[in-house]
């Protein structure tokens, strides 16, 4: 588990209107063999192939019912069962995922072959996977809609070499048996004594966290139990600071607001998304986010990859642009 890859894909980084740079909302994050998205714009299947990401969906997870958000599922199941997928696709989502799945698996003429299952998701639920889980929060934006945190299980600590050979552990596959939690049996001076995880290993590290709010008024203050400390934030900013007046009319976030959240919440990175069509350029988004925090701040553009290493590495998220 500890030396799974972390890999954030910025498939979609417009708001409700696409630019000719800028695709609807879609984020793409492989952890080791998983990949999960979070949200789905139109031509989501297409910036995949652009990204050379892959096809091997295994769960999209849906925000809020918001047409950008979403009309990208059609599209997609058509592409990924002309290619032959037969596995099953589950969509999480807030109430009416249901009724969405349903219009997807209708509303074509060419039967998609594998089964889209569909679970509802309310605030405070969680979806287990195999060494991580993603948790559902509340967010605010005039209708049902959920944020998402994507946190690994806890990773052992750091092993002792020196510990265990000073009680006398043999270095080989034992070494390996007490990282993975297994007491040993070891014969010292000819006497036969056990040797714990406790006695060899430092206190368990946190594993890597990433926050997404899709869209959003400012609820960090709500959120800190569940959001605190990300490796990464991905926030609403649809307008810069000097349209704050349209941002809370229309239920939305400033780039300045996104960067008092990610201050708030102790993120090591700030990645600012969901850009207004009205902007050619988002050094002011930029700007006002530095303002608030003082962390790292990206505005991403489509196509952008994100490789999250872990805290104690000494390595910053690196960015790559294709």
């Amino acid at each position: 588990m500890s030396g799974e890859t972390l890999h954030v894909f910025f498939l979609g980084t417009a708001a409700a209107l696409p630019t000719p740079m800028r695709n609807p909302a879609c984020i793409m994050i492989k952890r080791g063999r998983d990949t999960l998205l979070f949200d789905c714009g139109e031509g989501a299947q297409q910036q995949m192939m652009r990204a050379r990401t892959g096809f091997l969906v295994d769960a999209v997870f849906i925000t809020h019912w918001h047409a950008d958000h979403f009309l990208g599922l059609f599209g997609l199941a058509q592409t990924l069962s002309f290619m032959g997928r037969t596995e099953p696709l589950t969509l999480y989502g807030p109430e009416w995922v249901h009724e969405v799945a349903a219009s997807v698996r209708a509303l074509s003429r060419y039967n998609v072959k594998f089964p889209i299952n569909s679970v509802e998701v309310r605030p405070g639920s969680t979806v287990r996977f195999s060494g991580y889980s993603v948790l559902a929060f509340e967010t605010a934006h005039g209708m049902a809609g959920l944020g998402y945190v994507l946190e690994e299980d806890e990773r052992p600590g750091r092993f002792n070499r020196q510990r265990a050979i000073e009680l006398g552990v043999p270095p080989g596959p034992l070494f390996g048996r007490l990282q993975r939690g297994e007491t040993v049996r070891i014969t010292v001076d000819g006497e036969e004594t056990e040797v714990r995880p406790g006695d060899v290993m430092g206190q368990p590290r946190p594993g890597r966290k990433i926050v997404y709010t899709g869209d959003t008024r400012p609820i960090h203050t709500r959120i800190r139990d569940v959001a605190h400390d990300p490796d990464l934030l991905i926030h609403d900013a649809t307008y810069d600071d000097q349209a704050i007046d349209r941002a809370r009319e229309v239920l939305h976030s400033t780039a300045g607001e996104a960067g008092e959240a990610a201050e708030f919440l102790n993120a090591r990175t700030l990645a600012l998304i969901h850009i207004s069509s009205r902007y050619t350029t988002t050094a002011g988004h930029q700007k006002d986010a530095a303002a608030r925090y003082r962390g790292r701040v990206l505005v991403p553009s489509d196509l952008d990859m994100l490789e999250i290493p872990y805290s104690d590495s000494g390595e910053s998220p690196a960015a790559r642009g294709d």
